[in-house]
């Protein structure tokens, strides 16, 4: 398997990636936003009040 940031063999420790590096980058991409999920658009009218939202 390869490392999908870098595409180095991946480590047993950090699989599917081969270092906590490629790891970080990865996760970095999901919490801003590069990262997204397909789906419809929310309505913000549907969106429940900020500070309710389920974790």
């Amino acid at each position: 398997m390869k490392c999908p940031i870098c595409s180095k063999p991946a480590s047993e420790d950090y699989k599917p990636f081969c270092s906590k590096r490629c790891a970080d980058i990865d996760l970095h991409k999901w919490v801003s936003g590069s990262y997204v999920v397909p789906g419809e658009p929310v309505p913000p009218e549907q969106m429940p009040p900020r500070g309710e939202r389920e974790e």
